[in-house]
């Protein structure tokens, strides 16, 4: 016997204690899988976990302030609902998108160690944000003729359409903080960001009741009182970065923020109308409720939906914003099967987070709306909307996550165009012919519409699938070496 290999009639076989030691060899590459998957998580949840909370404490804002609203009255619902979800929900999308550019190029300057850079990039962000949101100010003063050229009633239409110029300063929030909070995700701090959210959501209980209840300011103390929560919070999280919480990535403002804005604006722009067109897609379908019979039941209803299913929308929002970081800084340090693997398991712990929440949803679909209305009528509509409501979560906890494995890799222009496709080309004309043609009213809405996200999802899949991770790594790298020197076009 030499080296385990013995000679038998002119044979060498392998003994045994060489197969025992291939089963070995699979045990260890299983041990080995299962710690790269607890390394993983652990760096995805440090970045994720923070994420939900923050965006659930700031997304609570929007959802006291619609259920101190809707104790008011079914008309205040609605309207407030239209206000915040459909108008306001549209800069919303718009601006998160543009400042989700700040995911691939912070995210892979700080991989990269270029880490001066990730503040110039946020002013960047902040000129271009606040640019657009200046661009978009005339549209406040036409919501009122919009929603009656859409069918909402009279009364819901000039609401709504009040209550959006009472809103336009949230309109600058949006602007100002999706940079920031961008920025501190990019660099693993999205804890400043949680801490600040919880301290503004307690605030903006108090100040809901002092505004609607105490002082009687009714449906307008609502808008006043979200504009100045959201502020709070804007200003926590820049007093944060500026007074010393980020010494490596903030040296200050810097006249470099000006130099190359527009190759800026081009990824800014791609990322804007990618992830825009993903908001705005179950915003229209209230819109689309417009000439239903009963609209404002009908409109109350989906409004109950929509704010839970957007509250719920938070943790796979923050799981987006965790996988593009983890990719793009993989991508940025040269490491493209590290990105893949993190993609897998973000995808992977995020669809049986939402897998969990559709099964909850199902089981107490009867005790949905008791938080947002008291009407019978609107409690019954909403329980008849549960069934669509578990499976839009079950969706979304899929497909933001393939959203952020493109942000992470840049490919936000190629994503638009899917978009674009899946949901205005498919879902919304599939939504009409059911929702109206076969008369099933906004339950067919809803049904054609989730048609769209099952198409723009499996597209995803397949490109992600079909990713040379090598290739995106290069391609980081080459973008870092374009936009980090001052030198440079951008």
């Amino acid at each position: 016997m030499e080296n385990g290999v013995v000679s038998n009639g002119g044979r060498e076989e392998i003994m045994g204690p060489l197969l025992e030691g291939n089963n070995g060899y699979h045990s260890q590459n299983e041990n080995d899988l299962v710690r790269r998957v607890w390394i993983e998580s652990k760096k995805l949840w440090h970045i994720a976990g923070p994420g939900i909370f923050s965006r659930i404490s700031g997304f609570s804002i929007t959802i006291i302030t619609i259920a101190f609203a809707g104790n008011l009255g079914n008309l205040e619902l609605a309207s407030i609902s239209i206000a915040i979800n459909v108008f306001m929900g549209f800069n919303f999308g718009l601006m998160l998108g543009m400042a989700s550019a700040l995911e691939t190029l912070c995210g892979q300057a700080y991989g990269a160690k270029r880490y001066h850079m990730l503040g110039i990039f946020m002013q960047r962000s902040w000129i271009v944000q606040f640019v657009t949101a200046i661009l978009l100010l005339p549209l406040f003063f036409f919501i009122s003729p919009i929603l009656r050229f859409l069918g909402q009633p009279d009364d819901v239409a000039e609401l709504s359409g009040l209550l959006s110029l009472w809103l336009i300063p949230l309109h600058f929030a949006y602007a100002f903080q999706f940079p920031l909070q961008r920025f501190l995700q990019s660099q693993r701090k999205a804890y400043a960001s949680a801490w600040i959210s919880l301290f503004a959501v307690t605030i903006h209980i108090f100040i809901s009741w002092l505004f609607v209840h105490k002082l009687g300011v009714g449906i307008i103390g609502s808008a006043i009182t979200i504009n100045i929560s959201w502020w709070i919070l804007d200003l926590g999280l820049f007093c944060y970065v500026v007074c010393g919480g980020c010494p490596e990535t903030w040296g200050g403002f810097s006249t470099e923020a000006f130099s190359g804005l527009w190759d800026y604006f081009k990824l800014s722009a791609a990322s804007g109308v990618m992830l825009c067109l993903e908001v705005w897609y179950y915003r229209i379908l209230m819109l689309m409720t417009g000439k239903l019979n009963n609209v404002k039941i009908a409109v109350s209803a989906l409004a109950v939906c929509m704010n839970i299913n957007s509250w719920e929308m938070m943790i796979p929002l923050a799981f987006f914003a965790a996988t593009g970081v983890r990719v793009a800084n993989e991508l940025g340090a040269g490491n493209g099967k590290a990105a893949k693997f993190a993609s897998i398991v973000s995808a992977t712990t995020s669809m049986i987070i939402g897998l969990c929440i559709c099964t909850l949803i199902i089981i107490f679909h009867e005790k949905l709306s008791f938080l947002f209305t008291t009407s019978d009528v609107v409690i019954q509509a909403v329980d008849k909307l549960t069934f669509l409501l578990g499976i839009t979560i079950l969706l979304n906890s899929i497909q933001p996550i393939l959203s952020g494995v493109a942000v992470g890799s840049g490919w936000q222009a190629s994503v638009a165009y899917i978009n674009l496709g899946c949901y205005y080309v498919v879902g919304v004309p599939l939504g009409v012919t059911l929702g109206w043609v076969f008369h099933l009213g906004v339950g067919g809405i809803w049904s054609g519409m989730i048609g769209g996200t099952v198409a723009q999802t499996l597209i995803l899949i397949i490109m992600t699938m079909r990713c040379d991770w090598d290739l995106q790594a290069e391609k980081a790298s080459s973008r870092m070496r374009m936009l980090a020197t001052p030198s440079s076009k951008a």
